[in-house]
């Protein structure tokens, strides 16, 4: 990374003299810009969207002579004059031409995470960073949980609720639950969490990043000077290399956690209960009983029965993270049974006629999708969207006993037919044109003539004993607004079609 202005460190000195350029006017870029702006920066804000209503952030930044430009020849290159540092929002690929630009003429680009590590100033909320391709946000969510449960001044903030930003800059907090997103990790350099964790790993955002090493590569920066603790996933390789080969600070412990019976120095489960044999001296000898199952299965939503078993990695994965600062077992119990499962993750929004509609709109990648799939018996799947690279193939073959027909949404399906026809080609697939616009000749939105279209597919092909699941196993911005406008029009689509 080049040298970023040294003015920069704390919340508070001067940044006078200083041409800043932010990219993007979102949940990133306009906290930046805020906090620059009032430390006297002379900040220029860019974003090629230049329809959205922004006109009070618009009048918040005037306050600050933050120089706000829209549109798509604002993102073209870079704006005359020099430039002393570039603040760039997540969603921006490095090849995006500003930012291409900006490297090639040596001027330093930090992102949330570098930026808010270098202003926290005497903040010395202790930082506990996950990342992971899936299980992020509700392993965050639990975490703070527990957090919350010992009595900690906690908040889950970075990629979920309060952007990091704030909350480094929010007094009284104890606790920073963060959860990192592979393109926040990115642009980070000099972050050092008291404990991380990686959950998982597997091909995801490959068109962002350019290719499955460059994605993993850029997760392993979490690990980079953590200063307590290394979380990593047991079943999966490649997260405990990632901690064999990270720079930490000296006495940073390797954690591992598995859903299996745990050796020393790991968490994991010993019948009904989830131990400890990391963080007690006695770890050689005996385990210490920190949570069961059944506060698991409270925690995601399946009270009275068994828990999924990647929702039980994601609570040992934060367990293992509130252990590393001392938070006592009864906190951590006590936190995943007042915890409740975000929306859109795997949430029944409807059972009728024997026939059970789940909506995992959150399950954006084949990892995420391969675990939707493997909680149910005979589904009708609703999937498609940006594919980000994606290959489908593992996800048919594995599930090919389970899934008893396919609706296909989202405006490529190129990658989903290539795997079809190479591990089922005789599985009933409905199409829903991407074209679609209208519904009964009353034009309406894409994304709710898309989704209504999906769920009366759906209800043609479900039988009673079947799972109508909505697990795209991709992005949803090519017919959505996001991921959650998705699973909302898929619930709102599924109540009307049940008359509710």
């Amino acid at each position: 990374m080049a040298e970023v202005p040294a003015a920069l460190a704390g919340p508070n000195s001067s940044l006078a003299g200083l041409r800043i350029l932010v990219t993007g006017l979102g949940v990133t870029g306009f906290p930046a810009a805020v906090h620059l702006g009032e430390r006297g920066a002379d900040v220029i804000v860019i974003d090629g969207d230049d329809q959205a209503d922004v006109s009070e952030k618009a009048q918040i930044l005037e306050v600050f002579d933050v120089d706000i430009r829209r549109g798509p020849e604002h993102v073209a290159g870079l704006p005359e004059g020099e430039i002393d540092l570039v603040v760039t929002s997540p969603g921006w690929r490095p090849d995006q031409p500003v930012l291409a630009a900006a490297a090639a003429a040596g001027i330093p680009i930090i992102g949330e995470v570098e930026l808010a590590w270098r202003i926290r100033g005497t903040n010395d909320a202790k930082w506990l960073a996950i990342t992971g391709t899936n299980g992020k946000t509700t392993t965050t969510t639990m975490l703070e949980s527990m957090l919350l449960a010992a009595g900690l001044k906690a908040k889950a903030c970075g990629n979920i609720g309060t952007p990091l930003l704030e909350a480094v800059l929010e007094p009284g907090l104890e606790v920073l639950a963060i959860e990192l997103s592979s393109f926040q990790l990115h642009w980070q350099e000099s972050m050092s969490a008291d404990a991380a964790a990686v959950l998982n790993i597997a091909p995801d955002h490959l068109d962002w990043h350019g290719s499955a090493e460059a994605y993993a590569a850029d997760k392993a920066k979490i690990f980079h000077n953590a200063k307590l603790a290394c979380v990593f996933n047991c079943a999966d390789e490649s997260t405990l290399h990632m901690v064999e080969e990270a720079d930490v600070i000296e006495g940073a412990k390797a954690i591992g956690f598995t859903t299996g019976v745990p050796r020393p120095g790991e968490l994991g489960v010993v019948e009904e209960l989830l131990v400890d044999r990391a963080f007690i001296p006695q770890r050689y000898s005996s385990a210490a009983e920190i949570a069961s199952l059944a506060d698991v299965a409270t925690a995601t939503g399946v009270a009275g029965g068994d828990p999924a078993p990647h929702q039980v990695a994601n609570a040992l994965a934060a367990a293992s993270l509130a252990r590393a600062i001392d938070v006592p077992g009864q906190a951590i119990s006590a936190g995943l049974r007042s915890h409740s499962l975000g929306a859109h993750r795997m949430v029944t929004v409807a059972e009728a006629d024997g026939i059970r509609w789940v909506d995992d709109s959150k399950a954006t990648n084949t990892h995420a999708a391969n675990a939707s799939l493997a909680a149910f018996d005979s589904i009708i799947w609703i999937a498609g969207g940006l594919p980000k690279g994606a290959d489908f193939s593992e996800l048919f073959s594995s599930h090919k006993d389970r899934i008893k027909a396919l609706v296909l949404i989202g405006e490529d399906d190129a990658a989903y037919r290539e795997a079809i026809a190479a591990t089922v080609p005789e599985l009933n697939v409905v199409r829903i044109e991407p074209a679609l616009a209208v519904d009964s000749g009353v034009p309406r939105r894409r994304g709710e003539a898309v989704a209504a279209a999906a769920v009366d597919a759906a209800t043609t092909l479900a039988e009673a004993g079947d799972t109508v699941l909505l697990a795209p196993a991709a992005a949803s911005m090519d017919q959505f607004l996001n991921y959650n406008t998705r699973g909302e029009l898929f619930t709102e689509a599924v109540h009307n079609r049940l008359g509710r």
